[in-house]
């Protein structure tokens, strides 16, 4: 990596991992969050008092319809985070960097002040507030992923970092309750968020450049004063794979790597796994109260431990990209003619294959009814999708080429979002028809898990037999 201008890339690596850390995915922690909102009589109407069974009125009540509509606005906030995904990397590929980022703030304040002076008479204001906030959050996420481009050979590690510093941030609405609980009204901290923009706004205009960050880096490129001129110079060599110079491949369309074998693999990959976690964290309020036999402050020991895993994503996360990382220069080392994308792509297998197993025992585990064992779903949980996101976007870099990066990276998660929205149906059947018990419905998302196992098999056999033809040549 070039000297120049390093404690301004280093200024700007550790800044956008704070970002990311405090803001990005606020939205995982919904599980915290909605126990406030419950303590604040958001929905409550729609709690009914249970019948006994001559028919008397008991001192309980069902709140099955309140927790139905906390499932729907996370559904809905879950699918806007990936949907919105697509015109938000094209919004960053078309429009650079700063646009980007001021609509993000844009969103993010809107939300945050939306949730401060919201109640339980305007509780219905949560459907707004919360896809604002998460798109807000997914471009802040998507114009610090490009950081990664100015340490070369760390470029993976980086990024996962980020990612698990995406999924650690929902150990905000941790603190947020524990705040809660000690007093603090829910409109000073959603406040305290809104007036934190003032740093997103000086990191854009100070840190950010205004263009992109190019990779490779060119051999000229100086990060600091002009560093967005230099993105816009260097945008011509975003591409690892697809340029057109000396030994280069002629650039290929966006839609025809849409429409390759790898692309569908990921995004079922992608998709059933992902599933499986909003579910979980969805419906992870509802579960814990059935587990705890409606145990409050039980029910509030286990929330904090889950919002407590949450936060080590960010130490997670980075193990995933330091394994491709060392995988890749190994293979380099060992690679006797196969292309830079084939070794990038040997790298990747036995990280997708770790994510498909992490999810796996998360899955089994989530799946037995014993209140205890979920300490040990709620770590696998954060490990798996520390690893599902690093992974999906470093995977991305490396067996596509980058100047398509925002827009695959937006549509795939876009596509993953409509199969997301299958947890509201889901969650629906399970406390209807099945009565809360939701053995079926885990039988058959655990087996849609094992065929994950499918994708890192097909990536292994493409550049096995790219190997065997040039052997064999």
């Amino acid at each position: 990596m070039p000297g120049q201008g390093l404690p301004l890339r280093v200024a700007t690596l550790l800044t956008g991992l704070l970002e990311c850390l405090g803001f990005a995915g606020v939205l995982f922690g919904w599980a915290s969050l909605v126990f406030v909102f419950k303590t604040e009589h958001y929905f409550e109407e729609l709690c009914e008092p249970d019948a006994g069974p001559m028919g008397n009125v008991t001192g309980s009540a069902d709140c099955k319809a309140q927790d139905e509509r906390f499932s729907l606005i996370f559904t809905l906030g879950s699918f806007m985070n990936n949907f919105m995904t697509f015109p938000a990397g094209f919004i960053f590929d078309r429009f650079k960097t700063t646009v980007a980022r001021l609509i993000a703030i844009f969103l993010y304040t809107s939300a945050t002040l939306t949730i401060a002076f919201s109640s339980a008479g305007s509780a219905p204001l949560l459907f707004l507030a919360m896809p604002m906030l998460t798109v807000g959050g997914i471009l802040f996420l998507i114009t610090n992923l490009q950081v990664g481009n100015l340490f070369g050979k760390h470029r993976s590690t980086i990024i996962t970092l980020y990612n698990g510093a995406f999924d650690s941030s929902s150990a905000v609405f941790l603190v947020i309750k524990l705040l809660y609980e000690r007093g603090v009204s829910l409109r000073a901290s959603f406040i305290f968020l809104s007036v934190c923009s003032a740093w997103h706004v000086g990191r854009t205009f100070l840190l950010m450049p205004r263009g992109h960050i190019p990779y490779p880096l060119p051999p000229n490129y100086s990060y600091g004063q002009g560093a967005g001129q230099m993105g816009k110079q260097g945008g011509g060599n975003l591409s690892q794979d697809g340029g057109t110079g000396p030994g280069q491949p002629e650039p290929r369309s966006f839609w025809r790597y849409v429409l390759s074998q790898r692309f569908a693999c990921h995004l079922v990959w992608l998709s059933v796994i992902q599933l499986w976690h909003y579910l979980f964290i969805g419906t992870l309020n509802s579960l814990l109260t059935n587990l705890a036999g409606g145990d409050r402050a039980l029910v509030s020991t286990y929330t904090n431990a889950f919002a407590i895993t949450q936060f080590f994503g960010v130490l997670c996360a980075p193990w995933n990209g330091l394994l491709m990382d060392r995988l890749k220069q190994k293979y380099q080392k060992e690679a006797k003619g196969s292309s830079a994308m084939k070794v990038a792509l040997s790298s990747a297998v036995p990280s997708l294959a770790l994510t498909s197993l992490l999810c796996l025992g998360f899955a089994l585990c989530a799946s037995v009814p014993i209140l205890p064992l979920q300490y040990v779903t709620f770590i696998l949980q954060v490990i798996s999708r520390s690893f599902l996101y690093g992974g999906n976007a470093a995977f991305l870099t490396l067996a596509f080429p980058s100047e398509h990066f925002g827009k695959l990276f937006g549509l795939v998660m876009a596509l993953s979002a409509i199969v997301s929205l299958l947890q509201f149906p889901i969650f629906t059947f399970i406390k209807g028809p099945l009565q809360n018990d939701p053995l079926y419905v885990n039988v058959l998302l655990v087996l849609a898990t094992v065929l994950t196992f499918v994708h890192p098999f097909t990536v292994y056999w493409e550049c096995r037999q790219e190997r065997s033809s040039l052997a064999a040549a």
